[in-house]
């Protein structure tokens, strides 16, 4: 490599500016810059007063020259470098243009192109820079040489992380958490069996689903690695090739070095409460223990058709509405009501009883709602289960989905503020029905639809809800 590059460098300092080539007959003209005998002699004919540089621009009142034998060695030097060189390359390919017949002696600069001389005044080509062959070669050698070492670095990478995401134990996790299934079913009854069974058709299809992710992840990465070794393979084979074999390469070179895309890494997780049994028995118990708080309705936020108990644990839709206060917080459309207290970190746990009610809401919103999402029918900032006759509808849910069920008599309500989870269960049979995740940016309070069935909602205590 490092011959090449030296033998390159050597080639450019000693090419004329005129034809590019190497010096035949070198000579000196007085401001010390060097031509082909033949070159400036061309240059300057026609000339009679003045006879310019054709690099500095400096101009002479006579035509003045002086060979320059010592360049001419150094031109022999190089001469004999190049054959030594072309021994150990690869056989020129056809060097003629397969459509005008005339040697590729020229590179289009726009278009990445090989192109001979009638091609460059083609209509397609005539307004683009072209340039001599071997000093694009030579720019384009150095440039793909400067991507080898970078291109090495990112092979390493790209095989590392694909070897990790081989090494991901998908299987061992998933084991793992079998064993630990089992070892909580062996505690309960016979009668869970089923729920057993469910809990471990759930694990399956998540594992299948979470495999063809994975298998994904791991082929754009395989295809990226390929890519790399690709462009590699090109860089390295760039030092040896001829200037057409090496200029007919770098157009889809660069193409594919600019799109090569950067998968992100998977990491494959199995989501624990979506066959988590022991939680919704043994854990969920403990969730209703420690983290039960009392909840009470607030009147100031209930809507003039929502009848709000004394003791604020009870709401009862009315068709006639009450003479209450015009607050600000009061839902206008929703028959809806808020409850206390309002929750800005930590864990809590609530329980509302809603009997035979055929529609009804509950969960979350965000405490300081707008006036204008109170007086909405559907209060944009609420995180809430809709219970729609046979289904629950998840509201604050960004798939929006709806889970067919029979009909609940008690729902609890388990809030992590920092874990941005707010998850629903059917009580007292502890079973899980979702789980909202988001991010709480405000404090949150309690949320309550009723509906316009009389059924009323029922704030439970924990003895209730177990």
């Amino acid at each position: 490599m490092a011959f090449s590059t030296a033998l390159v460098d050597l080639q450019d300092k000693c090419a004329c500016f005129l034809c590019f080539d190497l010096f035949k007959n070198a000579v000196t003209i007085p401001c010390g810059h060097n031509f082909c005998l033949s070159c400036i002699c061309l240059f300057w004919k026609g000339l009679n007063d003045t006879f310019p540089c054709p690099v500095c621009q400096i101009s002479f009142p006579q035509r003045r020259f002086y060979k320059n034998p010592q360049i001419q060695n150094l031109v022999d030097i190089i001469k004999d470098l190049q054959r030594t060189q072309r021994k150990h390359r690869k056989p020129e390919k056809c060097t003629v243009c397969q459509k005008h017949n005339q040697p590729l002696a020229l590179f289009c600069a726009q278009d990445l192109e090989v192109l001979c001389i009638q091609c460059s005044f083609s209509e397609e080509h005539e307004t683009h820079h072209t340039c001599p062959v071997k000093r694009a070669a030579s720019q384009h050698r150095r440039i793909l040489e400067g991507h080898i070492e970078p291109l090495q670095c990112k092979v390493k990478e790209a095989e590392k992380v694909l070897a990790q995401q081989h090494r991901r134990a998908l299987r061992e996790q998933a084991e793992a958490q079998r064993c630990e299934l089992n070892s909580e079913f062996e505690r309960l009854n016979r009668c869970l069996d089923r729920e057993q069974q469910a809990a471990f058709s759930r694990l399956k299809e998540e594992e299948k689903g979470v495999r063809q992710k994975l298998s994904k992840n791991i082929e754009a990465f395989e295809k990226r690695t390929s890519t790399l070794k690709s462009l590699l393979k090109l860089a390295l084979a760039g030092k040896k090739s001829s200037e057409v074999d090496l200029l007919s390469t770098v157009k889809n070179f660069y193409k594919d070095y600019e799109s090569l895309s950067n998968p992100d890494i998977f990491s494959p997780q199995l989501r624990r409460e979506a066959y988590n049994f022991p939680l919704q028995y043994s854990a969920l118990q403990k969730i209703v223990q420690q983290f039960t708080v009392q909840v009470t309705l607030d009147p100031d936020t209930a809507h003039q058709n929502l009848l709000v108990s004394e003791d604020k644990k009870c709401v009862t839709f009315s068709k006639k509405k009450q003479r209450v206060p015009d607050f600000l917080k009061r839902f206008t459309k929703s028959h809806a009501v808020l409850g206390f207290p309002n929750f800005s970190s930590g864990r809590h746990f609530w329980a509302v009883k809603v009997g035979e009610k055929s529609e009804w809401a509950v969960g979350i919103c965000k405490a300081n709602l707008s006036t204008g999402a109170r007086q909405s029918l559907i209060p944009p900032g609420c995180w809430r289960i809709v219970w729609k006759g046979d289904c629950f509808e998840v509201s604050g849910d960004p798939k929006g989905s709806q889970l067919k069920a029979t009909r609940p008599r008690v729902i609890g309500i388990f809030l992590d503020y920092e874990l941005g989870e707010v998850s629903f269960y059917r009580m007292p049979e502890k079973s899980h029905i979702c789980t909202i995740r988001d991010t709480f940016a405000e404090p949150v309070c309690p949320y309550f639809y009723v509906g316009n069935n009389s059924e009323p909602l029922r704030l439970c205590s924990a003895t209730d809800a177990e």
